[in-house]
C-alpha cells in the first residue's frame, strides 16, 4: 500500500470518528485524595492513555510517590487546596476558584469528578470554565445518609440537607451522574431532583482480575477477614462481637481485621479495638498489603451499614475466590447472591452474623464451592476490562452505540 493510500485511510477514519462524535482528546480528573488516582482510577487512566487522550490529574495532597506513579502513566499532575471535611464557605469558594483557574489553563474537553466536594466544586468550576463535557460519579451516599441504631444524628441530617442542596445545584450542570447501585440512583432522583435521564448505574468500578488471581480455598484453620477503614458504620464492632460468639464454641477459628485508623466522624480508636486484641479474639496488623491476607482467608466479611457504592474490598475478595458474608444494605447487597456465593444478613444483627459464620465452620466444603461462585460473579459483574469501556463512553472518549451511555 502506498503512503498516500495509508494517509487517505487515516483521514477517512478520523472523519468518520468525528461524525460519530468522538472528538474529545483531553480530560481533567479531579481527586480528593491523590492515591485514589492510582488505586481506583489507575485502569481507567491507562485506557485513556492508550487512546492517546491527554490526562490532567488534580489532587490536594500530592506525595512524591503518588506524583511519580501518576506521572509514570503519562499524566500531568496539578495541586489545589481542598478541605475534605467541614463546611467553611470561604474555604470552599477558594477551592472553586482554584479549580476554575486549573481548567482555564488546562482547557480540558471533559472533566470527571468522584467525591462529594469534588463533585460539587469540580462540576461548578468546569461549568464556569466552559468545559464541554462534565461527568460526576457518586461512589456511595456516605456518612450523612447512613442510618445508625437510633436513626441519623441531627448533625448527619444537617449535613445531608447541605449535600443534597449542593448536589442539586452542581448536578444541574453535569451531563451525566454515574452511580454504582440502584439505591443511590433512586436517592439522587428523589432527594436532589436529578433528571433520571442523567443517571447511569455502573454497577461497580471494577477490579483488574489479572491482578487478583484466584487462590486455593483455605480451610485450616477456617479464617474470617474484614478489610475496611476503622469506621463504626463499617460494622467493625458487630464483627468483633460475632467473632467472640463463634470463638466461644470454636476456639480454633481465626479472625483478622485489616485497616488503619481514620479521622472520619464515625471512626473507632485503638482503645475500642484493644479489648478484642487482649483476649485473642482478633488479629489486627493495621493497614497492610491485603493480598497475602486474603490468600489465607476462608471467608471475607463486611457487615457494613455505611452507605457504600459497591465496596471495592469485597470485589477484590470475590476475584480471589472468597465467599462473602455481608449486609442487606445498598451497595453491599450488589455483591452477594444469598446462598450462592455467600450470605446476606441484616445490618447490626450480631446473632445473624455469627450464625452465618458458623455455617462455614460447620460445613467447610462451602468455602470452595461458594468461593468459585464469587469468582464467577466477579468476572460477570466486576471485570474492569468490561466496565472501563462503558465509563469511557459515558465520558465521551469512545464511539456511542445506540442506547449506550445514557
Amino acid at each position: 500500500m502506498h503512503w498516500w493510500q495509508i494517509l487517505l485511510e487515516k483521514i477517512v477514519l478520523v472523519y468518520t470518528r468525528y461524525k460519530r462524535g468522538v472528538i474529545l482528546k483531553s480530560i481533567s480528573i479531579v481527586s480528593h485524595y491523590s492515591h485514589s488516582l492510582i488505586n481506583f482510577r489507575g485502569p481507567m487512566i491507562v485506557d485513556l492513555r492508550k487512546r492517546r487522550v491527554n490526562v490532567f490529574a488534580l489532587a490536594p495532597d500530592w506525595q512524591p510517590d503518588a506524583v511519580k506513579a501518576v506521572q509514570g502513566m503519562g499524566v500531568r499532575t496539578e495541586g489545589y487546596r481542598l478541605s475534605r471535611s467541614g463546611l467553611n464557605p470561604l474555604t470552599d469558594l477558594r477551592t472553586l476558584w482554584q479549580l476554575w483557574r486549573c481548567f482555564k489553563d488546562q482547557k480540558p474537553e471533559a472533566v470527571f469528578t468522584y467525591a462529594a466536594k469534588t463533585n460539587v466544586w469540580g462540576i461548578l468550576a468546569a461549568t464556569l470554565a466552559g468545559v464541554p463535557r462534565r461527568v460526576a460519579m457518586v461512589e456511595g451516599m456516605g456518612y450523612a445518609f447512613t442510618e445508625g441504631v437510633g436513626g441519623r444524628l441531627l448533625s448527619q441530617r444537617l449535613l445531608a440537607w447541605v449535600i443534597t442542596r449542593l448536589y442539586r445545584a452542581a448536578f444541574h450542570f453535569a451531563h451525566k451522574v454515574v452511580v454504582l447501585n440502584p439505591d443511590d440512583a433512586a436517592d439522587l432522583e428523589r432527594l436532589c431532583g436529578l433528571d433520571p435521564e442523567k443517571i447511569v448505574v455502573l454497577g461497580g468500578i471494577g477490579v483488574p482480575l489479572q491482578e487478583w488471581p484466584v487462590q486455593p480455598p483455605h480451610t485450616h484453620p477456617i479464617t474470617f477477614t474484614l478489610i475496611a477503614r476503622l469506621l463504626r458504620e463499617k460494622g467493625i464492632m458487630e464483627y468483633l462481637q460475632a467473632a467472640r460468639l463463634v470463638k466461644a464454641r470454636y476456639p480454633h477459628v481465626r479472625f483478622c481485621l485489616l485497616g488503619g485508623l481514620d479521622d472520619n466522624p464515625g471512626a473507632l480508636g485503638r482503645a475500642d479495638i484493644q479489648p478484642w486484641l487482649d483476649d485473642g479474639t482478633v488479629e489486627w496488623p493495621g493497614q497492610v498489603d491485603v493480598k497475602p491476607w486474603l490468600a489465607q482467608t476462608s471467608v471475607f466479611v463486611l457487615p457494613s451499614y455505611y452507605r457504600e457504592g459497591v465496596p471495592r474490598s469485597t470485589q477484590e475478595a470475590m476475584a480471589m475466590g472468597r465467599p462473602v458474608i455481608t449486609t442487606d444494605v445498598p451497595g453491599c447487597r450488589e455483591t452477594v447472591v444469598n446462598g450462592v456465593n455467600g450470605f446476606m444478613v441484616p445490618p447490626r444483627d450480631v446473632e445473624a452474623l455469627a450464625s452465618a459464620m458458623m455455617q462455614f465452620v460447620q460445613t467447610p466444603d462451602c468455602v470452595a464451592s461458594m468461593g468459585s461462585e464469587s469468582r464467577r460473579l466477579a468476572e460477570e459483574r466486576f471485570d474492569v476490562d468490561k466496565i472501563n469501556p462503558v465509563l469511557l463512553r459515558i465520558l465521551g472518549f469512545a464511539e456511542l452505540s445506540q442506547g449506550e451511555g445514557k
